[in-house]
């Protein structure tokens, strides 16, 4: 008896390969050869011409129409299309796109990380340490990353702050959080020679301990932390910049603070329990959840505000909810 979860196909040659039931051409191309699967632009099953979205049976004899000039298409990445049904497959095709855009990639992915050093004034940074840093074994396989969107350049930048101002050099700087919404505390610190100020964290970006932040000196409420990617605290920067002062976190993080996540989510039964048991596992305290339904494409937006320790626990929060089904995008909101 032949296993129903597996196809045994032959090659022209009468070789047998074994694959996933439900299996293409495109499929078993590329279990041929990389190669092969590249230059594959049809396919003969049995003697006759086939699509390559031809669900192979057992039995079949198959043989692949290659060309010179072919190359994969964005097409076979589309799973509602049908081309590839293995990972071996999809993943062969995705690392061809990849190489073929590296050059580009490699461009873009600088543009962007100069972009985010010349916002948070990041100057003389050892880039090969920091692709170390952040497991890449160059510079430029960090910058193709970047621009392929496999790694993210905030958490790069956070990262190249580290290197410049290690943790134990940074100003002691205690904000509190309470679970009443209020932001104001006081704090017993020096900021830059200023002496004792008060101190409060910016409601429109929510800092957390591990954010690079900055402080602006308001009128008659000290100083209010921001993120220093906020808009709002990059305004200040631009058009009142002898009010902005150097601040740093300091200590181990005791309290909690609220941050904005907001999820995008194709809709479907369940999605909201699914969540909120991701919130209950992670010990995430949750201080409002509010869902948008749009019923022409069939998702949801859902804003959640939680409480949370440190930027590590949120990070650990966002890839679990990226690991359900039909999610969309989950992100920290911006202000």
């Amino acid at each position: 008896d032949i296993a129903s979860d597996r196809v045994y196909v032959f090659t022209p040659e009468g070789h047998v390969v074994d694959l996933p039931q439900g299996a293409t051409p495109v499929d078993f191309a590329y279990r041929v050869h990389t190669e092969v699967g590249h230059a594959c632009r049809g396919a003969r099953v049995n003697g006759r011409i086939v699509p390559l979205t031809y669900p192979l049976k057992t039995g079949d004899q198959v043989y692949i129409l290659t060309s010179n000039n072919q190359a994969p298409s964005r097409d076979w990445l589309n799973p509602s299309l049908g081309y590839i049904q293995t990972s071996r497959a999809r993943a062969k095709v995705t690392h061809w796109f990849k190489q073929q855009h590296r050059d580009q990639n490699i461009a873009d992915g600088r543009a962007i990380l100069e972009d985010d050093f010349k916002r948070l004034s990041l100057y003389d940074v050892d880039l090969d340490e920091l692709a170390r840093k952040v497991n890449y074994p160059a510079a430029d396989d960090m910058f193709a990353a970047i621009g392929a969107g496999d790694l993210r350049p905030t958490h790069v930048a956070h990262v190249a702050q580290e290197m410049l101002e290690p943790r134990e050099k940074q100003l002691d700087l205690k904000l509190l959080g309470n679970r009443k919404g209020q932001y104001e505390t006081d704090s017993d610190i020096q900021i830059r020679g200023v002496g004792k100020l008060k101190t409060q964290v910016a409601k429109c970006c929510k800092p957390l301990p591990g954010d690079a932040i900055g402080g602006y000196i308001t009128v008659g409420r000290g100083v209010t932390v921001h993120r220093q990617d906020c808009l709002t605290f990059l305004h200040h920067k631009e058009f009142e910049p002898n009010r902005i002062i150097e601040v740093s976190w300091g200590g181990r993080p005791e309290a909690t603070y609220p941050v904005d996540i907001e999820i995008q989510a194709y809709d479907r039964y369940g999605l909201l329990r699914d969540i909120t048991q991701v919130l209950t596992a992670s010990r995430s305290n949750v201080l409002s959840l509010n869902t948008l339904s749009n019923i022409d494409d069939n998702t949801a937006t859902m804003l959640v505000t939680v409480e949370i320790r440190t930027l590590e626990q949120l990070a650990r929060l966002l890839a679990q909810i990226r690991n359900l089904p039909n999610i969309i995008e989950v992100r920290r909101k911006r202000s």
